[in-house]
């Protein structure tokens, strides 16, 4: 039998070696996987770094042995692509591994129309982006009407988005407001509309803005720059009275805003309150006028009352009997030394009033009625003096609204006939009122719609009568201001409507043409409209039933078109006008009768816009620019309330 022989063990020195080899293994591998992760953070710092130098933070990086993992959101695929390109400068692209998404687009933001008018001599320019679906040959049209063709250079640019909400309603109102302002911009978006204009008076502008305030559409702002010219004053006029009625500028006129203000701010120290207007002009003797009013109204608020009157370079000091005569004569003394050099003081300590019997012996009063009735009373000097009285009286009210009951009295004082006839002139400022003149004072006293009355009364009387004692007590009433007081639309309809209700607008038979006898009742409308400004209106047209239904259609729509043409003819702003015709559709009457169809065949006023009520304020902030108001001949009927000469309109004669 065989022997199988024993395994044989190994030696020591054969373990021994074993052993050294299995710890040197993994030894190598532990240095190998350390040597691993190291490279992966490395790597993935890296990385990290140089991505947030590109701006591209957003991207988180992970390692996975030597894989590189991309996640997060890019904006864009261009910055999903930039991420790669960054974390392949860092390790191999193909060890990239893109987990990256891409945010969804946003929609397109639509961008902002807007609309630049400019208007001149030289024409109208339109610049600016609009709506490609929003016609712009209907705006050059409009424009050409209002402008009675003049030129217009079209430099718009369009864009393929949806028209804003609102951008209809305020390019309806910026041609309106355009139509109104030969020198303008009109700046027009969908949420705003802004006006910058010059024009030529005070009260065109305060007229310009009340119209553009009532008329601007629900939702948009409005911004008006709307400036009027600096007034040319003469004489140059200040007066500050202290009276039993309280410290009051009677008359105010400044050369600058500052001047302005000092002047304002040393009537508030002397006690003045209320809203204080002051008219910034051209035509001052002086530029201490600032200064040296300062020192005349604290000269007369230290005496308590009076009044200090400004002409020119004449200041005239007038104090009643009640100062005592060393204060006056302090204050006198003080206001020559104050005064600046190219100006002279007249200072009047008044006496004590005689016998009330013996002062009004001497006296003329002019009374004006709210029907526009004046009467004449009391003393004048000769025959002479008592034609030239009534002459002025007449020219200024009207030949037939004038009466006289006047004595002739040859012992009046000296000046007298001079103080009557300038008496007349400030009554001729008034809407209703009277004026005084006696021995030692000229009192004037009523109502007017112009605000700036008291200015313009207390300039002539320092103008014609110097250092002359004189009193002004004249309210302001906004009721009988044709500017304040602007028709609405609702009452221009109306208007017309009375006006169509005495003649009517008539064709001859079948024909749009216009028949001579009507051009009255259109120049009457033309009138009415060219006052009421802007308005969205619709002139229609109606015929009766006789005839074939499409042919009346066609006939109302052209009559319609020949009034709208005519009124154009006519001077009338037509901007927002349209004209459409109803033929037969709208009977009144019965057009079974001559009466009845008489009664439809008719042209009819309405406005397509809601208007707004009559009730509502329109509280505007208006600068304290001035107007010199020059006293205007009258002619030969009262014709009540007076307009002033800047309401008269450019078709006024």
């Amino acid at each position: 039998m065989a022997r199988i022989p024993s395994p044989r063990l190994p030696g020591p020195r054969a373990l021994l070696a074993a052993a050294i080899f299995a710890v040197t293994g993994l030894m190598a591998l532990g240095g190998a996987t350390w040597a691993v992760g190291v490279l992966e953070k490395s790597a993935q710092r890296t990385i990290t770094d140089r991505l947030g130098i590109a701006g591209l933070d957003w991207a988180e990086v992970a390692t996975d042995g030597l894989l590189v993992t991309l996640t997060g959101t890019a904006a864009s695929e261009a910055d999903r692509f930039r991420a790669l390109t960054v974390a392949a400068t860092v390790v191999d692209a193909a060890r990239v591994i893109d987990a990256m998404a891409v945010a969804e687009p946003e929609a397109l933001t639509p961008p902002r129309f807007s609309m630049e008018i400019l208007r001149n001599g030289d024409g109208v320019s339109l610049i600016g982006l609009v709506p490609e679906s929003f016609g712009r040959d209907g705006i050059r049209a409009r424009i050409g009407r209002m402008t009675e063709g003049a030129s217009v250079t079209d430099m718009l640019e369009s864009a393929d988005h949806p028209v804003p909400e609102g951008w209809a309603a305020a390019v309806d109102f910026g041609l309106d407001a355009l139509a109104l302002l030969p020198r303008s911009k009109i700046s027009i978006a969908a949420d705003r509309v802004a006006v910058t204009a010059i024009t030529d008076s005070r009260d065109e502008r305060r007229l310009v803005e009340t119209r553009l305030a009532r008329a601007a559409p629900d939702g948009i702002v409005l911004a008006l720059d709307i400036s009027a010219p600096r007034p040319v004053i003469a004489p140059f006029t200040l007066r500050f009275v202290m009276d039993e009625r309280g410290p009051r500028f009677d008359a105010c006129a400044a050369d600058t805003d500052a001047a302005r203000a000092r002047i304002i701010a040393a009537g508030v120290a002397a006690g003045a309150g209320g809203q204080i207007g002051c008219t910034v002009g051209l035509g001052v003797p002086s530029p201490d006028w600032a200064a040296a009013a300062e020192a005349a109204i604290a000269g007369l608020a230290a005496l308590g009352e009076g009044s200090v009157t400004f002409s020119d370079a004449d200041v005239a000091l007038v104090v009643p009997h009640t100062v005592a005569a060393e204060a006056f004569d302090a204050a006198v003394g003080r206001l020559n030394a104050a005064l600046p050099a190219v100006f002279s003081l007249e200072a009047t300590h008044l006496p004590a009033p005689v016998d009330e019997t013996v002062a009004s012996a001497a006296e003329f009063t002019a009374s004006l009625s709210e029907e526009g009735m004046v009467l004449l009373r009391g003393r004048i000097g000769d025959a002479q003096m008592r034609e030239a009285a009534l002459s002025l009286a007449r020219a200024r009210f009207g030949t037939g609204a004038v009466q006289a009951s006047l004595r002739l009295d040859e012992g009046l004082p000296g000046g007298w006939s001079r103080r009557v006839m300038t008496a007349l002139e400030a009554l001729a400022e008034l809407h209703d009122g009277s004026v005084t003149v006696t021995e030692s004072r000229l009192t004037v006293r009523g109502r007017s719609g112009n605000p700036d009355v008291s200015d313009a009364v207390a300039r002539l009387l320092a103008d014609k009568l110097g250092g002359a004692v004189f009193a002004i007590d004249i309210r302001y009433d906004e009721r009988l201001d044709p500017v304040a007081m602007a028709p609405s639309p609702a009452r221009c309809i109306a208007e017309i409507g009375e006006i169509l209700a005495a003649r009517k607008i008539t064709f001859a038979p079948g024909s749009a043409r216009i028949d001579t006898e009507a051009g009255e009742t259109l120049d009457k409308i033309a009138e009415v409209l060219r006052g009421c400004g802007p308005m969205e209106l619709e002139i229609a047209g109606h015929t009766d039933s006789q005839g074939r239904a499409e042919m009346n259609l066609a006939l109302s729509q052209r009559r319609a078109e020949a009034v709208l043409d005519a009124l154009l003819a006519r001077r009338v702003p037509v901007s927002g006008f349209s004209a459409m015709g109803y033929g037969q559709e709208r009977p009144i009457a019965d057009n079974a009768t001559a009466a009845g169809r008489e009664a439809n065949r008719r042209i009819e006023f309405r406005l397509t816009a809601e208007p707004e009520p009559e009730e509502e304020a329109v509280a505007m902030a208006l600068s304290e620019e001035g107007l010199a108001i020059p006293v205007g001949a009258g002619g030969d009927s009262p014709g009540r309330p007076r307009l002033r000469p800047d309401d008269l309109g450019p078709d006024a004669p």
